[in-house]
């Protein structure tokens, strides 16, 4: 491609809209451009202010990652409406590991994945081994004889100068046509030809899905800290003063329930040693499981004070007063729990995070409050796995009862059972069961819905025999490599694979949703107004001005009911979503 320096008017504006443009900011040195059939280096002290220029013209921004490139363009204030992040789309398309540039280039040239590169501490002030080798390197170029991008580039001579970050661009640039290209062979033929592939829809939306993440990341879920503050003094106690009295403050929560224990003391967070506490007193359980101990609470003491210890113990060692203290930023408007989001996790495909995010407790959610003149707005997918395995197996019957507010009720009917056991029996088939108290349901389960059935099976045979499989919306379940590593207990590659289709693609569904939602927010005031908080397995939490919350409700319902229209065309399956809204989270349900 031909390297040019002037500014901004040789970009092909009245093409740009909707197609790919790679974008790389050399910070205070300039930014590099790489689109079909061109690209641009731009020097400048401010790439940023040139990339909100480009950005009226609504691209789709194409760069490596979006934690390199999007976090310093949203700090500045520029918000972009679409992207192809290509660490995102090389997990969904050959399930990398990492979505660093040097694995995502190896897996689209097909060559081995490197390692992950270790730095090494400079000696005695002067530059390590591995510096001099990359200073040697830097006039190669970023592809080396192998063919692999060589290491000065891959750790970021790229950001030397506006010249090179055109060719790092320009780089991109090729990767995603390579992506692009590969994700066009996994369309499934007798698809509507004039919907675009559902595996570039896919695309699309993890690579939005991961620039929300950085989204996430960089706003913060609200958290109101005095509030905080009070109910973990309402669940633990007071703040410890030092560690003795941490301890003093433990060993009264444990009290509460040895005062109900028989003979000598005992470690509570002992598994072994808490069910021969229980059976000494006539309760003989094959484990501790709270699930298990609930139907004694009543009759119990014991029981009753273990299963309140064992809440205020989880919030005493995970969301005690010094995750407050390490996670949660005091603001003017606020407070605000941070973590580094995923927007894949290695397993179901979901979008995580780190910092307890994911697993906040319900006794702590009503801390979780919107800002003055704020409102949550909170939406959930209404059972949403058994309706993804309505669309994906193409199951006539199984989409007819999903036609329904609640698909339980029919599919109990066929079962010729309550709806209780039907939905225990429903999800025992996605999740591999095959026996318990729904299982007479769960064999019935093959007369009503033997096409959902058959899929479910198909996918754990291949499972069991270690064939990788792809998800509806395309992405790679590596079962050889799961397998060939023993990565799962003896026996649970089939149960393994057939949660997997369903719970990746409800993933994938979810995430189309949330990337709609997000452009349908951006309407109402973008960083500054509307924003999502929070994705919790199905669930959305919005951040709203009160006097948007209605538009944001009809963003939600018309979001999903666009998704769905693609991402379950022909199937007949309905989709639903509670929405609640509220001061905080534990009123918004």
């Amino acid at each position: 491609m031909a390297r040019v320096d002037d500014p901004l008017g040789l970009l092909p504006y009245e093409t740009l809209r909707g197609q790919p443009l790679a974008v790389v900011l050399a910070p205070g040195q300039g930014v590099g451009f790489a689109w079909e059939g061109g690209s641009l280096a731009i020097p400048t002290a401010d790439p940023t202010a040139v990339v909100a220029r480009v950005a009226d013209h609504d691209p789709r921004w194409v760069w490596w990652l979006a934690r390199e490139t999007a976090l310093p363009l949203l700090e500045a204030g520029v918000r972009p409406r679409t992207c192809w992040d290509l660490g995102a789309v090389a997990r969904l398309l050959w399930a990398v590991r990492r979505e660093e540039p040097d694995a995502v280039w190896a897996a689209a040239h097909g060559l081995p994945i490197p390692a992950p590169e270790v730095r090494r501490p400079a000696m005695h002030g002067g530059p390590s081994l591995f510096e001099l080798l990359d200073q040697d390197e830097s006039n190669e170029g970023p592809i080396g004889p192998a063919g692999m991008l060589t290491r000065p580039w891959v750790n970021g001579f790229w950001a030397a100068d506006p010249h090179a970050a055109q060719q790092w661009a320009e780089l991109a640039l090729q990767v995603q046509q390579i992506q692009a290209t590969q994700l066009a062979t996994l369309a499934d033929p007798r698809a509507e030809p004039r919907q675009p592939p559902l595996p570039l829809l896919t695309a699309l939306s993890e690579s939005a899905a991961a620039l929300l993440a950085v989204e996430l990341g960089l706003y913060g879920l609200p958290l109101h800290i005095p509030t905080a503050e009070g109910l973990l003094r309402d669940i633990v106690g007071e703040r410890p003063r030092d560690p003795a009295h941490e301890q003093a403050l433990r060993q009264v929560r444990d009290d509460a329930v040895l005062q109900h224990a028989p003979g000598d003391a005992i470690d509570l967070r002992s598994p072994a040693q808490v069910r021969a506490l229980l059976g000494s007193v006539g309760l003989t359980l094959p484990d501790t499981r709270s699930w298990r101990l609930e139907p004694h609470a009543a009759t119990s003491p014991l029981v009753a004070a273990l299963l309140t210890w064992r809440k205020a113990e989880r919030v005493a060692t995970t969301y005690g007063y010094s995750w407050l203290d390490r996670c949660v930023e005091a603001g003017e408007t606020g407070g605000r729990l941070r973590g580094e989001w995923r927007a894949s996790d290695g397993a179901g495909g979901r979008m995580t995070a780190s910092a307890g995010l994911h697993n906040l407790p319900t006794e702590l959610r009503s801390a979780v409050r919107a800002d003055p003149d704020f409102t949550f707005v909170r939406a959930d997918l209404g059972q949403i796995e058994p309706r993804v395995l309505a669309a994906v197996s193409g199951d006539q019957a199984l989409a007819a009862a999903a036609r329904e507010e609640d698909m339980y009720a029919p599919v109990a009917a066929a079962l010729r059972c309550d709806r209780p056991t039907a939905k225990v029996a429903v999800l025992a088939a996605m999740y591999g069961q095959t026996s318990g108290a729904a299982g007479a349901a769960l064999r019935d389960m093959d007369r009503a819905y033997p096409t959902a059935m058959a899929y479910l099976r198909s996918a754990e045979a291949a499972g069991r025999e270690g064939r990788d499989l792809r998800t509806y919306g395309g992405r790679l379940l590596p079962l050889q490599a799961v397998v060939a590593h023993a990565e799962l207990p003896q026996g649970a590659y089939g149960r393994f694979a057939r949660n997997a289709v369903i719970q990746g693609a409800a993933a994938e569904l979810f995430k189309a949703w949330a990337a709609t939602v997000r452009d349908g927010l951006h309407q109402l005031g973008g960083r500054s107004g509307a924003q999502i908080v929070l994705c919790l397995h199905d669930e959305l939490l919005i951040h709203v001005p009160s006097e948007h919350v209605d538009a944001a409700v009809e963003v939600l319902e018309t979001s999903l009911a666009a998704t769905t229209r693609w991402w379950a065309a022909g199937s007949g399956v309905r989709f639903v979503a509670e929405i609640a809204t509220g001061p905080d989270w534990a009123s918004a349900h």
